[in-house]
């Protein structure tokens, strides 16, 4: 199987390559658009800021691409939010992918949410063998409103939405390779579609 990391300088590569080794799947690192549309599989992840990492996607063309590609594509962390269609982050249009948008968190609560927090309302086999109300590792200021491709809730001052589907498109708001066995589960149930 042919899984590819779409690189685009906004990613936390390395612990996502160590995830899906110990999965045994040699994940490979490419922003070429024939390498990446050739994967049986896409992970499209992201770190820092929105406005600068859409930047660098249309500097590269893959802003162009990724909506189109076919196969199974999961969007981690900020790689989910810009596959919404707007973020209060750096006033950004996103991929417009999902039908929802992203928000900053309520200054009532600690910004960015850190650390472990539970999902719940698990809706996709995505989820497959995961529990309800089991605990995934976050770090983030923005989140994505709750909407109709919701497929997974976490409630910090609010609810909101911490997975998305549409068609062979996923999003998850939290760091599965970050998140212990549940988080490794769901690379695999990933693998598996």
């Amino acid at each position: 199987m042919k899984v590819v990391i779409i690189d685009y300088g906004a990613g936390n590569i390395k612990s996502i390559q160590f995830a899906f080794k110990r999965l045994g799947v040699d994940a490979q690192l490419s922003n070429n658009t024939d390498i990446i549309k050739a994967a049986d599989k896409v992970i499209f992840p992201g770190v820092g800021e929105a406005s600068s990492a859409m930047y660098m996607l249309r500097q590269s063309g893959l802003d162009e691409l990724i909506p189109k590609l076919t196969q199974p594509v999961l969007g981690i962390c900020l790689g989910m939010q810009l596959m919404c269609n707007y973020s209060e982050e750096g006033n950004t249009k996103g991929l417009g992918i999902f039908n929802a948008n992203v928000k900053r968190f309520n200054k009532r609560v600690k910004v960015p949410q850190m650390g472990w927090n539970t999902i719940k309302a698990l809706k996709s086999k995505l989820f497959k063998n995961i529990n309800e109300g089991e605990f995934m590792y976050l770090v983030h200021s923005f989140y994505v409103e709750e909407c109709a491709a919701q497929i997974s809730t976490t409630n910090y001052d609010e609810d909101y939405a911490s997975a998305l589907q549409k068609n062979n498109f996923y999003g998850v708001q939290f760091h599965p390779e970050k998140s212990s066995v549940a988080g490794e589960q769901l690379l695999k149930n990933f693998l598996d579609l």
